[in-house]
């Protein structure tokens, strides 16, 4: 890293991810995000901050363009325990974070619990220590460095799992959340900027193993499958599949709104759990109706509908000729006359 009190110079990679990040700042003071003028915060922001080289990148362009925006930003750097020799990585992270300028710089370590994938329960364990850094330190927003590699691959995931819309709509640049605001400023920024960023601002970024490692489905779509994809389909693979994710992220909003616009007319509360007028449901097309059927299902019961029991759910309502019910996990769901109801089991 350079040390010698010289700027880098301005390398359209540079130029790129400084221009990202301004425009992520922009977005908190546009959305009153930010808690600046709070006597009692330590930082507006922070950068979650792993050392590799999107988030290196990330904390760099921050330091750089925070000040400029009238913003103190932070780092929180999460050491997961997952590999030999994390905690020198983290405080590797934490070294270059406090030379770049950021303040404070907290590092915290994690328990991955053993339960489930050990992508997702990273990330959960994860995501809970960026929230208790959001607390103590009174920030409002953590930014992240997901890149549009990372979008494309997660699009390229769904696609491969058949989880629909909730997938396929990707990661959203701006996402409420209530521990903070989640604000992804290089989702339009590819991986390979992020390495020449690093190397035209003389860092040094940390590679995670990890990365490289087929026994992870991510890594082998990362290395294999989007690779294989740009060569036999031409290149702007990643781009495409961004631009879905975007498409796909508005449609889901629309019918989203559209849901709980309708809802508020057809549910009504029922002696056991929640009932749904039938025919006012089947009056609606089928995509706003398996969703209205899934939303009541997950916000009532904490329950979320595979695809194949939100369609036995909603033969009721369009198929009915008499059958007892559907049997969800802890749910009955009957068809009394012209009421569908919902109750736990």
């Amino acid at each position: 890293m350079q040390t010698d009190g010289r700027r880098p110079r301005l390398t359209p990679a540079i130029a790129d991810v400084r221009r990202a990040v301004r425009e992520g700042l922009a977005e908190i003071a546009g959305r009153g995000s930010a808690s600046t003028g709070r006597a009692d915060a330590r930082a507006d922001l922070l950068v979650a901050l792993s050392g590799g080289p999107d988030s290196l990148a990330l904390a760099a362009a921050t330091a750089f363009e925070a000040p400029r925006a009238g913003l103190r930003a932070g780092a929180v750097i999460v050491d997961h325990a997952l590999q030999e020799g994390s905690a020198d990585v983290a405080a590797r992270a934490a070294r270059q974070a406090e030379e770049l300028g950021l303040d404070p710089v907290i590092v915290t370590r994690v328990e991955v619990e053993a339960t489930g994938g050990p992508e997702a329960a990273a990330r959960g364990a994860r995501y809970a220590a960026i929230d208790e850094a959001l607390a103590a330190t009174g920030a409002a927003a953590v930014l992240l460095g997901h890149t549009l590699d990372d979008q494309a691959e997660t699009v390229l995931l769904g696609l491969g799992r058949g989880s629909g819309a909730v997938s396929l709509r990707g990661m959203a640049a701006v996402a409420e959340q209530p521990g903070g605001t989640r604000i992804r400023p290089l989702l339009g920024i590819r991986r390979q900027q992020t390495h020449d960023f690093c190397r035209d601002a003389g860092l040094e970024p940390w590679h995670d193993p990890h990365n490289d490692s087929a026994a992870y489905t991510r890594v082998r779509v990362r290395h294999e499958a989007l690779p294989l994809l740009e060569r036999e389909l031409g290149p702007g693979v990643a781009e495409a599949l961004a631009r879905t994710a975007e498409q796909l992220r508005e449609d889901d909003d629309t019918l989203h709104a559209m849901a709980i616009e309708t809802i508020e007319d057809l549910v009504e509360h029922a002696e056991a759990g929640i009932a749904i007028s039938a025919p006012a449901l089947e009056a609606n097309p089928a995509a706003l109706r398996n969703r209205i059927i899934r939303y009541v299902v997950d916000s009532e019961f904490g329950v979320s509908l595979s695809r194949a029991q939100t369609l036995a759910v909603a033969a009721l309502v369009t198929d009915w000729h008499g059958q007892k019910g559907v049997d969800l996990p802890g749910i009955r769901v009957v068809r009394r006359g012209a009421l569908l109801e919902f109750a736990r089991a």
